[in-house]
Order: C-alpha cells, then sequence, then structure tokens
C-alpha cells in the first residue's frame, strides 16, 4: 500500500478548520465583562487623576480605541451564534457598546440568531443605513422573521430591492400566522423535472452557486409546478446517470400545508427522521420547504416556552427595566397569593382540631406538598402528550384511570413511609392511619386535576402550560388541608 507523502508542497495553503465549542462563547464573554469593566475603572481613575480635562479626554480617547480594538479582535472572530449568546448575556448598556463593534458582514445573521427581546434592542441602536444593509442581504423568508421588528421606512426600502420574484415570496411569508409552517418556510430549493435524465439534473446543480443549506433532496414537479415526487441526492448519485427521473423519483413522501403547527411539523421530522419536507398549496403547488434547522429552533422556543410558562412567566430581557420585569412577573404571582391564601383559609376551619392535636399543623404540609407532587408529575407528561398530538377526544378517559392506577399505587408505597414517620413523631396509630388515608386521597385528587387542567386548557384554545402549575397547587394544597384535616376532625378529636 502507498503511503501517503509527509512532504507537503509550499505553495499549497493548509487550512486548519475553526472548532465550533461552546466554551468558546463562554471564554469570550469573560474576557469581554473583564475588558468592559477594565474600561469603566479606568475611565473613573482619569477622571480622578487629572484635573486638566484636555489632558483627561486625550486619555480615554486612547483608552476607548485600545479597548475598541480588543472587543472587535474577540467578538468577529466568533460564529455569529457565539456572538449573538454573548449579546443576550450582556446588560442593554454593554450590549449595546458591543454590537456597535461587530463587523457588519456579521449584522444580519446575528439579528436572525438572537432571541426577540435582545433583537428590539439591537434594532433600535442602528440607523437606518445600517438596517437596510443587513435586511437587503437576507433572503425573503429571513426578512419575513424580522418585519415585526423593523421601522416601516426600513421595510418599504428594502422591498424596493427585491426583485418581483422575492417581493412576492415576502409578501406571502408576512400572510401566514406566526407558529404556522408557513412562517417557517424557506423559498430557496433545488427543483427538476420528471422527464429528464439524471444526467440533466447532475449538470444543471453544477452551474450553481452552490446548493441551498440542507439539501438533501431536490423536489420533482410539472410545468404547473405541482409537486410529482422528489429525489434524494444520494439516489442521483447512484443511479445510472441516462435514467429519467421520473424512474428513480420517490412519490412516497411527506409533503406540508402552510397552515400547518410547526409543533406538528416538527413532530414529523421527528418520527420521519427528515431533513428537509416539501410545503405545498391546497392546490399541490411547490411553495416552499421546510429544513431541519427550523424544526430544530421551534423545538427549543416550545421547550423555553413551556417551562416558562408553567411558572406563569413570559419571555423576558434578564436585563430589562424592573419595571417591564414586574409586568410579567406580578399577575401571576398575585394569583398565586390569592390561592394560598384559600388554602390558609381552609386550614383555619379546623382550627379547634389543630389546637387539640398540634402535631397536625406539621404533617399537613407533607400531605399537601406530595399531593402536588404528584399532580406535576402526570402533568408534565400530559403537557408534553399534548405537544405532540399523542391526546384524543377518545382515549382521555383512558390517560385519567391509567393515571388514577399509577398514583394509587404509588400512593399506597409513600403513605406506608409517611404513616411510619407521623406514628413516629406522634407515637399515635390513629394519626398514622389518618396520614395514610389523607395522602392517597391528595395524591389521587392531584393526578386527576394534572390530566384534567392541560387537556381542559388545550380543549378551550388556550395554551395547557400557562398556570396550570398555579392551578393544580391551588387545589392539591386546598384540597389535601381539607381532606387531612377533616378525616382529623371525624375520627381523631
Amino acid at each position: 500500500m502507498n503511503q501517503p507523502s509527509s512532504v507537503k508542497p509550499e505553495n499549497v495553503a493548509i487550512t486548519i478548520p475553526r472548532r465550533l465549542d461552546a466554551e468558546d462563547a463562554q471564554l469570550a464573554l469573560q474576557k469581554l465583562q473583564t475588558i468592559l469593566k477594565r474600561h469603566e475603572v479606568i475611565e473613573e481613575l482619569a477622571h480622578r487623576q487629572y484635573e486638566d480635562q484636555e489632558r483627561s479626554n486625550l486619555l480615554e480617547g486612547l483608552l476607548h480605541r485600545q479597548h475598541e480594538n480588543e472587543i472587535k479582535a474577540i467578538v468577529n472572530g466568533l460564529h455569529p451564534s457565539d456572538i449573538a449568546f454573548i449579546l443576550e448575556s450582556l446588560p442593554v448598556a454593554e450590549r449595546k457598546v458591543v454590537w456597535q463593534l461587530v463587523d457588519p458582514e456579521h449584522d444580519a445573521d446575528v439579528l436572525l440568531e438572537v432571541e426577540d427581546w435582545v433583537r428590539e434592542s439591537l434594532i433600535e441602536s442602528m440607523d437606518h443605513e445600517d438596517l437596510v444593509a443587513a435586511t437587503g442581504a437576507m433572503d425573503a423568508d429571513e426578512i419575513a422573521d424580522l418585519v415585526p421588528d423593523l421601522p416601516p421606512d426600513v421595510i418599504a426600502e428594502v422591498q424596493k430591492g427585491l426583485t418581483d420574484a422575492e417581493r412576492a415570496q415576502l409578501i406571502a411569508a408576512m400572510g401566514y400566522p406566526e407558529d404556522t409552517v408557513g412562517a417557517i418556510m424557506d423559498f430557496d430549493m433545488v427543483r427538476v423535472r420528471e422527464d429528464v435524465t439524471l444526467e440533466v439534473v447532475l449538470r444543471y446543480l453544477r452551474r450553481l452557486h452552490e446548493l441551498p443549506d440542507h439539501t438533501d433532496q431536490v423536489f420533482v414537479v410539472d410545468r404547473e409546478d405541482k409537486l410529482r415526487g422528489t429525489l434524494s441526492l444520494t439516489r442521483l448519485l447512484v443511479s445510472d446517470p441516462e435514467s429519467l427521473v421520473s424512474d428513480v423519483m420517490s412519490t412516497d413522501y411527506l409533503a406540508l400545508s402552510p397552515l400547518d403547527s410547526d409543533a406538528e411539523a416538527a413532530g414529523a421530522f421527528e418520527r420521519y427522521d427528515l431533513v428537509s419536507a416539501p410545503v405545498t398549496d391546497d392546490l399541490g403547488r411547490l411553495i416552499g420547504r421546510v429544513t431541519i434547522d427550523e424544526v430544530v429552533d421551534v423545538i427549543q422556543e416550545d421547550s423555553q416556552e413551556q417551562e416558562l410558562s408553567r411558572a406563569g412567566l413570559q419571555e423576558e430581557d434578564i436585563f430589562a427595566p424592573v419595571v417591564s420585569a414586574l409586568r410579567n412577573r406580578a399577575p401571576w404571582l398575585l394569583i398565586n397569593l390569592c390561592t394560598a391564601a384559600v388554602a390558609s383559609l381552609v386550614a383555619s376551619r379546623f382550627e379547634d382540631t389543630v389546637s387539640h392535636i398540634v402535631i397536625l399543623a406539621f404533617l399537613m404540609s407533607i400531605v399537601a406538598g406530595i399531593g402536588g407532587n404528584s399532580g406535576n408529575q402526570t402533568m408534565t407528561m400530559i403537557i408534553r402528550a399534548l405537544a405532540v398530538g399523542r391526546v384524543t377526544g377518545r382515549n382521555v378517559w383512558q390517560l385519567v384511570k391509567r393515571e388514577l392506577l399509577v398514583t394509587f399505587m404509588v400512593g399506597m408505597c409513600g403513605s406506608l413511609v409517611a404513616g411510619l414517620f407521623a406514628w413516629i413523631i406522634s407515637g399515635s396509630l390513629a394519626i398514622a392511619l389518618v396520614m395514610m388515608a389523607a395522602m392517597i386521597g391528595n395524591m389521587l385528587i392531584g393526578a386527576a386535576l394534572g390530566v384534567m387542567i392541560p387537556i381542559l386548557r388545550d380543549r378551550f384554545g388556550n395554551d395547557p402550560a400557562v398556570g396550570s402549575s398555579v392551578l393544580l397547587t391551588f387545589a392539591t394544597d386546598s384540597l389535601g388541608f381539607f381532606i387531612f384535616l377533616g378525616l382529623a376532625t371525624l375520627f381523631l378529636v
């Protein structure tokens, strides 16, 4: 076997690929924070040390340029996604400083990568010409993503620079509701006819400057642009070049509608291991495609929204003004306060019972807490099942029965431990039995509500995750106190 030569020609440039690593962004963020802090400290010292304003301004100018060069060297060597991460991690004032030093060639990519709440502040800090230059380099579907945040005059000027076809695509993309396939599809794809040979297709692909991102297949259409099938690049490369496209194309494909939910599309990509999928209109005409990168973004956004919704929160800038944070967080906290007050009111109705058996005051929080935890486990599974479309009207009752059975079995085991604990600290077998019965009962209530609350909210067109945990906690706390103290009143007093 021939061994590769270790001698490299001098005129051959050796390119070392840059490794993408989340730690690079973290390290860059730390360096930037150090530079920004150092600049702030030096500015303050310069003001104190030099009474001569002119000398102070001169020193500040020199230091400012030095720090700017350091920041540019760090930021502009990063991937746009890493730049977006850094901007999201900086307070508003520092974010604007760093953003002004980002190379304009990265502006478009960074604006598309950052979260919505950061994008607004970045766009506000950009002048008209910079915004037009950044958005003018984007595709129609990418511009449509930014339209809600762009000033009207920028949108109008960008539209002037588009071709008729691009302008039509932009208008079409802007017309689809948020959270639909139409809002995330792109128009950059390869189409071929079914009556040509694979050799013709290969020659056509070679004339392109580059293939659209995430191209794993080309779409076969007729003269009216109706989708006839798909041709994978793998099949294209290994098949006889003299074969017709119609002979090797696949007619078994998944086509999405522009009005389909993006969550449903994400489920289809996960189920069928897709890299891209065509989007067709009501007449079967190919109008766009959805790619895996957009689907990953949808999955991530839905996951983040669910996590925030369970706590009654909406997405916010972690460095936003206090007033903005109050508007976001206060409503559900006030609701939670009201529900806690109701639970306390229920407990106060059993004041005589608690005063006779003081140990009950220490045990009733266990009953309420375990019921809430049990319900949250069930509710998390149901919300996930709703998100991927596994819950239907026909299997709701089956889900309720299953969760009640599982919870009862878990409750029996857990109640033995809780009863033993209650007997040890109280010395009363009766208190232990009441504790066991109340715990099982409240866990069953939590499981039933964990199924029904998200399903009912989804049935009435509301996000099943929003505030569900608050409602569940209210029910399990109030009913847990009522069951435990009620049984204690009946059997212990």
